[in-house]
């Protein structure tokens, strides 16, 4: 009996922390809507969380994050504002990342929890919401911002999917933000006009 217990605890681990960084991943692209999804889900009995981050799971949480998340897509979509938004969000992605990873992330020592909250979590959120930025500034030069309509749709459909896959399938949604940035960095660096790899030294 303790043997099966410390093998589920064993697989239970790394697979909070994935669970964690699909969610981080999410708050790259959005940063209210992740919060809202786990919030959601938590209120609904469907995600346990850490005691330290229960009030995620609060009706007062729930309206809060609600508000939040529709207010930030609704910005989104108006010129100017979204690019002001992205310098602000980049930072905000980063705490928000770090909080629902860690808020998922239980029975493990503080240590632990932590240092992946905020290497993973965080990190991962940062550099999501970093590429994002990156497109949709590229997108204000070349369209003069009217493909920057199309960025929001398609951050806001990644926030949601990656979400909800993070809770259902959260290998899967893992997957998904690993090619999503390899591709989104390479169309970056082809925006940048970087040099192709296999230039000779």
């Amino acid at each position: 009996m303790g043997s099966a217990r410390r093998s589920m605890s064993e697989f239970d681990l790394p697979l909070s922390i994935v669970l964690g960084v699909g969610l981080a991943a999410a708050t790259g692209f959005r940063v209210f809507l992740p919060m809202l999804v786990v919030s959601g889900a938590a209120y609904a009995g469907h995600l346990p969380l850490d005691e330290n981050f229960a009030w995620l799971g609060t009706a007062s949480a729930l309206t809060m994050l609600s508000v939040a998340a529709l207010a930030e897509i609704l910005a989104y979509y108006i010129p100017g504002v979204d690019n002001l938004l992205d310098a602000l969000a980049t930072p905000a992605a980063v705490v928000a990342g770090t909080i629902v990873s860690a808020a998922v992330i239980t029975d493990v020592p503080p240590i632990v929890k932590w240092t992946a909250a905020v290497i993973a979590g965080g990190g991962v959120a940062g550099v999501t919401q970093f590429v994002t930025a990156i497109l949709r500034a590229k997108s204000t030069i070349l369209t003069g911002g009217v493909g920057n309509a199309l960025i929001s749709t398609a951050e806001f459909v990644g926030a949601v999917l990656v979400s909800v896959l993070a809770l259902a399938a959260p290998l899967a949604a893992l997957g998904v933000v690993i090619v999503f940035l390899w591709l989104a960095i390479r169309l970056v660096r082809h925006l940048l006009g970087g040099p192709p790899s296999d230039t000779p030294k």
